[in-house]
C-alpha cells in the first residue's frame, strides 16, 4: 500500500512530500517514544505513526532514515517541521483519528507492524 493510499484510508491530508505519495508502506511503527524508534535497524518502507508533533519527531526520522511520518489526533504541524521534512525528502500525513483507531485500520489493511 502506498502512503497516498494510507492517507486516503485514514481520512488524512498530506502536508508535505506530495510528490512521494507513491512510496510503499511496508511496515508501521506506532510510538511516541523516539528512543524506541532509534532502536530500529531496518527502516526501509517504515511509516512512523506518532502523536509527537515537534521537531524531535522529524529529527528522529532523519537519523533513522524513515521517510514517512503520520501525525495522529489532528496535532498541529509547524512550518519548521514541514521545512525540515521537505529538506529530507519526507512525507508528512496528518489524520484527526487517534493512534488506536489508525493502528486498527492499518492492521485491517494487512500492513504489518514493527513490533
Amino acid at each position: 500500500m502506498t502512503i497516498g493510499e494510507v492517507s486516503t484510508l485514514l481520512e488524512g491530508e498530506i502536508l508535505c512530500g506530495e510528490e512521494y505519495k507513491n512510496r510503499e508502506v511496508g511496515r508501521v511503527l506506532a510510538s511516541d517514544l523516539m528512543s524506541d524508534v532509534l532502536t530500529i535497524k531496518d527502516t526501509d518502507g517504515v511509516l512512523l505513526m506518532t502523536g509527537l508533533s515537534n521537531l524531535q519527531s522529524i529529527r528522529t526520522c532523519e537519523m533513522s532514515d524513515i521517510e514517512m511520518l503520520l501525525i495522529v489526533r489532528g496535532k498541529n504541524v509547524t512550518d519548521e517541521m514541514i521545512e525540515l521534512a521537505t529538506d529530507n525528502d519526507m512525507v508528512i500525513v496528518r489524520t484527526a483519528l487517534p493512534m488506536y483507531k489508525s493502528s486498527g485500520i492499518l492492521y485491517g489493511a494487512k500492513i504489518p507492524s514493527i513490533y
